[in-house]
């Protein structure tokens, strides 16, 4: 289902795209069989009950309310692992993805960290990238999301980070679509050049506690390598099991990011992340062609009455006028790497601490210090 609106895509002889090589490539080297699968996930289930003794916590997991992170939080429950769970509260979660939270608290009965930003704080940074006019105006949510979980497995000590990206549905995308998630001098050159407001209560994973957090090596698990991956089975028994409720668009826990997808990417962008879904899911054989093109021809909105309710809506959140949203989104795009970039010395930096991390008295002494800071 790509195209050209991936502007890297290339395309062999055959006419079948790089995307597809890719993705049998990486399936091939990443997906274990039916039987090895459980093999590994009950190994891994008693390594991690194991490494959890003496501990409050087996493990970390992330929940927004979505798929996937529901999924793993059936998964943690049913294997016993006591878990503390930690959502990212950004002022964007729908009525529903709040609900399906609520549940699944409730339902599993384990300790839930919230932690909420300041809005308008936040409301300050997506307005600058927006400004900036870079693709990936997700950066902000998923930064802090990847920046707080291994802050507070660092604060409790947990040695596991359980999280769940279907690779088998969510390999595949525009190699212009999207942006590195933690380059932090980007994060921080886009809001200084078009923010106002300084950023309090956002996560900051600084560097001296990502090298603890690499030091103590604490290990951050796709557990969905290890066990379903069909979203059908998957709906099927979270519905079940939580009495959790879809939405009606991959990633619909949040309003904003589903306006992104429905409104911002594809008029401002020319992008569709249905195209590169539902390639996987064809690669998967979980849908065949011709029900991905089905899909692709529906409208991101089903009515025009929803499409300006919510354009309303977020532009109201935004602070933004009619006048004010159009000029955005009618700056030429900038790439973000435009903007100062921390990705030409990132790799240096990790030689270095792979290094250092083998040097236990100097663990033991960034312990002591991070401990006694936190107090």
């Amino acid at each position: 289902m790509m195209d050209t609106t991936d502007k890297f895509i290339v395309f062999d002889k055959n006419g079948v795209c790089n995307h597809c090589h890719s993705y049998d490539e990486y399936v091939k080297n990443n997906i274990l069989s039916s039987s090895d699968k459980k093999k590994f996930l009950k190994e891994l289930i008693s390594l991690i009950k194991k490494e959890g003794e003496g501990r409050k916590y087996d493990c970390i997991i992330g929940l927004s309310g979505g798929m996937d992170s529901s999924y793993v939080a059936y998964l943690v429950k049913k294997y016993n692992l006591r878990t503390l769970i930690v959502h990212f509260d950004n002022g964007w979660d729908t009525e529903v993805a709040t609900e399906n939270v609520k549940k699944i608290i409730k339902k599993t009965g384990y300790d839930y960290f919230n932690y909420k930003v300041d809005y308008d704080e936040f409301i300050d940074l997506q307005r600058a990238y927006l400004k900036a006019s870079v693709v990936d105006i997700e950066v902000p949510t998923d930064m802090a999301i990847f920046s707080l979980i291994p802050k507070i497995a660092l604060k409790y000590d947990v040695k596991y980070i359980l999280y769940g990206t279907n690779i088998e549905t969510e390999s595949t995308m525009g190699s212009n679509w999207n942006y590195t998630k933690m380059d932090r001098r980007n994060l921080e050159t886009i809001h200084k050049t078009f923010g106002e407001k300084e950023l309090k209560t956002y996560p900051y994973y600084k560097p001296m506690e990502q090298l603890l957090f690499k030091m103590k090596k604490i290990k951050q698990i796709n557990i969905l390598l290890y066990d379903e991956c069909n979203y059908s089975i998957i709906k099927d028994v979270i519905s079940k099991e939580f009495g959790w409720e879809a939405y009606s668009v991959k990633h619909g826990e949040s309003v904003f990011t589903k306006f992104y997808q429905s409104y911002i990417l594809p008029r401002k962008f020319g992008i569709d992340k249905r195209k590169a879904h539902l390639s996987d899911q064809i690669n998967s054989h979980h849908i065949t062609r011709a029900e991905a093109l089905n899909v692709l021809a529906t409208p991101l909105y089903l009515t025009k009455e929803e499409e300006v309710a919510e354009y309303n809506h977020v532009l109201d959140r935004l602070g933004f006028t009619d006048v004010e949203f159009e000029r955005i989104m009618n700056i030429p795009v900038k790439s973000h790497n435009e903007y100062s970039t921390s990705m030409l010395y990132g790799n240096f930096i990790d030689r270095i601490i792979l290094k250092l991390i083998e040097f236990k008295p100097l663990v033991s002494l960034l312990t002591k210090i991070y401990q006694k800071n936190k107090k």
